[in-house]
């Protein structure tokens, strides 16, 4: 892993970890995933996590979006970045990070589609981005995707959205991360519905979280197909 350094789309300097399972990404691994955090947080939401997609045959890129907070022992260096530069740092306002993060990853990968995974408001926001353009993008990984974002109803706007989708949540958001995607297209959602309560987030792939492996089955069947 190393820390990188690139801009959004409004100049803010974004923070990442990547995560290179070989030396040239344009050859020699099954793909490569943009990592994002949920609220709260930052790109240390996957230093355990992002390895294990390393051992599956991805590389990874995990960033630090505007909206987040100090925890894990890390910094968001974005966050402290957009503060000091008197910038908002609401949920929508992380939406240019994420697409940015998207056109680096993607140049990174070879100019080749990526896949987009989400946490929390980051899932909702990858939703929103896919569904207005996803021609980046390969498929979709979210992880406790609801109604996150002030001032837009959601699942009013993937219906769009044509490209595969591997949603979990901790098992009371079952029926939140359905009504989300209520009008997708069946037969582009995979739905995991954990049996264990898991955890809001990302953080159901961690090894804490009892039922972590059915989780991971369902990420390696979903990238497999």
């Amino acid at each position: 892993m190393k820390k990188i350094e690139f801009k959004s789309k409004d100049g803010l300097l974004i923070s990442a970890d990547y995560y290179s399972k070989n030396q040239d990404e344009a050859s020699g691994h099954k793909g490569f995933i943009l990592l994002c955090h949920r609220s709260h947080c930052n790109r240390a939401e996957y230093r355990e996590t992002a390895p294990k997609f390393n051992d599956l045959g991805y590389s990874c890129l995990a960033i630090d979006q505007r909206s987040g907070m100090k925890v894990f022992g890390a910094s968001n260096e974005t966050k402290d970045r957009a503060k000091a530069q008197k910038m908002p740092t609401g949920y929508l306002d992380a939406k240019p990070d994420i697409e940015a993060g998207i056109d680096h990853a993607f140049k990174l990968n070879g100019n080749r589609p990526i896949i987009l995974l989400g946490s929390s408001y980051s899932a909702a926001l990858s939703l929103l981005i896919a569904s207005e353009s996803s021609e980046k993008l390969k498929s979709i990984l979210v992880f406790s995707a609801g109604e996150h974002l002030k001032g837009v109803k959601l699942s009013e706007k993937l219906e769009n959205i044509e490209i595969p989708i591997f949603c979990a949540s901790a098992k009371k958001e079952i029926q939140e991360t359905a009504e989300v995607l209520k009008n997708v297209k069946s037969k582009y959602i995979n739905h995991f519905k954990p049996t264990e309560e898991g955890f809001h987030g990302s953080k159901i792939m961690w090894e804490s979280v009892k039922g972590y492996e059915k989780v991971w089955d369902g990420i390696r069947k979903f990238l497999i197909e």
